[in-house]
């Protein structure tokens, strides 16, 4: 069974918590458009009625758009019922790394509205500590990106701009991307705090404290893990 198999699996077991008359946030990234899928069939079904979602990307926009389900904005429904998204890195506190994507600022308004954040994976992104194999991207603006650059390697990691085609890769808001590798995260609430000190850094991966629910599924099944 491949990774595309397993995210499928989990990002429909996910869109299963969903129903009629919610608000639901839609996530970013190949997991998560299993779960927006999966609502759109069951919208079409008639399974749903009455639901509005607020993408968190937009490329999800794009998508949903496609699939016919109707959007809606935080402006006209500040609370989110549920949002379903993925990760690339869960560690046993339901911390997250997050942003392999590039969406991770308009997730993390998404998920800070949200009653209900289900995180989604193939259970390779379970981990004992956040860093283990994956980066932290950091949402940089351009000016003077050189100099997070800098400041991040004061704090002990490795960043690199993300290139995309062969030029730095630009976020939805028109930021850069810096991919910060620490190395196993010895206190993951810490550093989310040194990061968001700094001015220039306008988000990171780091999802602290956020999750209520991980559907992870694996050759075994799905596991269901509940905070």
């Amino acid at each position: 069974m491949n990774s595309t198999t397993l995210k499928r699996q989990a990002g429909e077991y996910a869109a299963g918590f969903v129903e009629s008359g919610m608000t639901v946030g839609l996530g970013s990234g190949s997991t998560a458009i299993f779960a927006t899928r999966r609502i759109a069939q069951r919208i079409h079904s008639g399974a749903l009625t009455d639901i509005v979602a607020i993408p968190s990307s937009l490329a999800t926009e794009a998508a949903a758009k496609e699939l016919g389900i109707p959007l809606t904005t935080l402006a006209e429904h500040p609370r989110i019922d549920i949002t379903i998204d993925g990760a690339d890195e869960v560690d046993p506190d339901f911390n997250l790394i997050k942003g392999g994507g590039g969406a991770h600022l308009r997730e993390k308004i998404v998920a800070q509205a949200s009653e209900r954040l289900v995180i989604a994976v193939d259970d390779s992104k379970l981990v004992d500590q956040l860093g283990t194999s994956w980066a932290v991207p950091v949402e940089v603006i351009p000016f003077g990106w050189e100099s997070q650059a800098a400041y991040l390697q004061s704090l002990g990691a490795n960043p690199m701009l993300r290139i995309d085609g062969g030029a730095p890769f630009s976020t939805d808001q028109g930021n850069l991307i810096l991919d910060a590798d620490f190395g196993p995260i010895a206190d993951a609430a810490a550093l989310d705090q040194t990061l968001k000190s700094r001015a220039g850094i306008v988000e990171h991966g780091l999802f602290i404290g956020m999750t209520r629910d991980v559907v992870a599924a694996g050759l075994d099944g799905i596991q269901h893990l509940r905070r």
